[in-house]
């Protein structure tokens, strides 16, 4: 099964009930070499729907002395595709980094800075 790095919304019980129908249990971890940042919501119904004008983001900037602090969860294929669904925002990109505890998960990074 996969290991999924939340450092935003996929931490709060009722993002993880209406996306994966069911409470995630995981575990603090850190992401090394990110620094946390903030993406434009574009969509003014998405905007006012989540009460908010930015997403949650991280940005490489490889140093490893930088660290995002976040939760690690083990899910399915299945709960990994919602959660693809769920981050549908351009400004994202899945890609697997290497945490802090050496164990390889998901995250979904700055698409404008992603390792390519």
């Amino acid at each position: 099964m996969p290991w999924i790095f939340s450092y935003g919304t996929l931490q709060q019980e009722n993002v993880q009930v209406s996306t994966f129908g069911r409470l995630l249990r995981g575990h603090e971890d850190q992401l090394p070499g990110y620094e946390l940042s903030l993406v434009k919501i574009e969509d003014p119904n998405i905007a006012a729907a989540a009460g908010r004008t930015h997403h949650d983001n991280v940005t490489v900037n490889g140093r490893p002395e930088s660290r995002v602090a976040g939760t690690l969860f083990e899910i399915t294929e299945a709960e990994l595709a919602a959660a693809d669904k769920y981050e549908h925002a351009a400004a994202y990109k899945r890609i697997v980094v290497t945490l802090a505890s050496g164990k390889l998960a998901w995250v979904y990074v700055a698409a404008s800075t992603a390792p390519r």
